[in-house]
């Protein structure tokens, strides 16, 4: 394990909400550490805490109770806040500028000298990928190309740790693709990446590890494959099926017929064997057989109805 960049003790934030004033819990207790290097996605339904731990991460509001720590620079502070990169969830800009305008602000305002600034900016607008749109005003940005200018100026002061909320929504796939090269190129120059998101597939291919928060709590923290279930969960099997063997794989479920081409779904290794072998021996072919584990997505569905079947709420009160 890395030196940790981030650590949180028993984090908590409460808000008095409505005219009554009434408390509610935004987050409780929350325990989380990010190790230099990694890839970390903090991952929790709409409402779960994740935004509102990301603002106190960054200074935003302050928690109720609990201390947070960025290389044991205590949060909000300004030593704490100058190692910071922070892409918000909703970023804004002043739309009639350029995106290298933009940059130029925002490296003036992170104390970017005034020597380095345009190499500086120069470099980010090509790392981010819109080089060719520097001189464009921003409101003829696609949202995509405005989260990759959000990007560029979480970067502009060369942080060591870098926090994205939600930094794929709203994307087209392409736009998320890049989204997601852009974490990864991040990782490959050295940066600490915390980024929050509910598309858990994106997870699922970036982060090194995960945390899971529901109800405003840390629920799991490890990494995918120490969370997933190693079961096979089911098998699909795509088969040409002469009609001697139909019988055999009656077992399956039916998923696309072609012909004598079945795509059939098994519920197990065993059964999805079964059928295979009795197809090959009446002269059919295997055309595909694929055996499908736990996804992050399953195991995020599970985690929400065993919450339920406990009792516990498994998302908080729309607080962000």
């Amino acid at each position: 394990m890395g030196k940790t960049i981030l650590r949180t003790e028993k984090l908590s934030k409460t808000f008095e909400v409505g005219v009554r004033r009434k408390r509610v819990q935004a987050v409780k207790d929350l325990d989380l550490a990010v190790e230099e290097g990694e890839i970390f996605g903090f991952v929790g339904p709409n409402g779960a805490g994740k935004t509102t731990t990301i603002k106190m991460l960054m200074g935003l509001i302050f928690p109720t109770s609990g201390k947070a720590f960025i290389y044991d620079a205590p949060i909000p502070s300004t030593e704490a806040k100058r190692r910071i990169g922070f892409l918000p969830e909703n970023p804004s800009y002043y739309e009639f500028l350029t995106g290298k305008e933009a940059l130029r602000f925002f490296g003036q305002l992170s104390g970017v000298g005034a020597s380095e600034l345009d190499k500086r900016v120069d470099e980010l607008l090509e790392l981010v990928g819109i080089a060719d749109a520097a001189d464009r005003q921003i409101r003829k940005y696609s949202k995509g190309m405005q989260q990759r200018l959000g990007i560029a100026q979480a970067l502009v002061g060369d942080p060591s740790f870098v926090v994205l909320d939600e930094p794929m929504s709203g994307l087209d796939p392409i736009g998320r693709k890049d989204v997601r090269d852009l974490i990864l190129e991040l990782k490959s120059l050295g940066k600490t990446v915390l980024f929050s998101t509910h598309i858990l597939p994106d997870v699922e291919a970036l982060a090194d590890r995960v945390g899971v928060i529901l109800g405003g709590q840390m629920h799991d923290v490890g990494r995918i494959s120490e969370l997933l279930s190693p079961r096979i969960r089911s098998v699909e099997v795509v088969i040409d099926v002469p009609d001697a063997a139909r019988e055999a794989v009656a077992a399956g479920r039916l998923v696309s017929r072609d012909e004598s081409r079945l795509g059939l779904s098994f519920g197990d290794l065993e059964t999805a064997n079964r059928a295979v072998a009795a197809t090959l021996s009446a002269g059919g072919a295997l055309v595909s057989m694929v055996p499908h584990r736990e996804t992050l997505e399953d195991f995020f569905v599970r985690r929400l109805e065993e919450d339920k079947a406990a009792g516990r709420a498994g998302r908080a009160p729309e607080i962000r």
